[in-house]
């Protein structure tokens, strides 16, 4: 497997667990019962809000990431350039996860264009 699609695996697994923070603080503030009925939610901790937004924005990146490795992958334009651009793809979204769970709202910002860039820089392999 390459390094691309080694990190989209990583990448897609770490979304797909985005999810439990925010699930289990809804659990343990209101109850399995209220959350099984799809009862009003108590007021979250700001914590379980930014889980929640981060879980959004890590799907929304996820596409566009999963295209650019296929595509890159089907294309053969595979070279050393995707290979860091995933990597560091991958753990600019670590970072994010990390700065956004903390609350801190430039270096959030900070993480997220470092992703953004590693996706421009596979995109701009693919198409030149």
């Amino acid at each position: 497997m390459t390094t691309e699609l080694s990190m989209l695996v990583w990448a897609t697994g770490l979304t797909g667990i985005l999810w439990l923070p925010y699930v289990l603080a809804y659990v343990q503030l209101s109850g399995l019962m209220n959350v099984l009925k799809y009862e009003p939610l108590p007021d979250l901790p700001d914590w379980v809000e930014r889980a929640k937004t981060h879980h959004r924005n890590s799907v929304e990146n996820l596409v566009i990431f999963a295209a650019l490795i296929i595509t890159a992958h089907l294309a053969n334009d595979n070279n050393a350039a995707t290979a860091s651009a995933a990597i560091i793809y991958f753990w600019s979204r670590v970072a994010h996860l990390i700065v956004h769970y903390a609350g801190l709202p430039y270096l959030r910002t900070v993480t997220w264009f470092v992703s953004w860039l590693a996706m421009l820089c596979i995109f701009y392999q693919i198409v030149t």
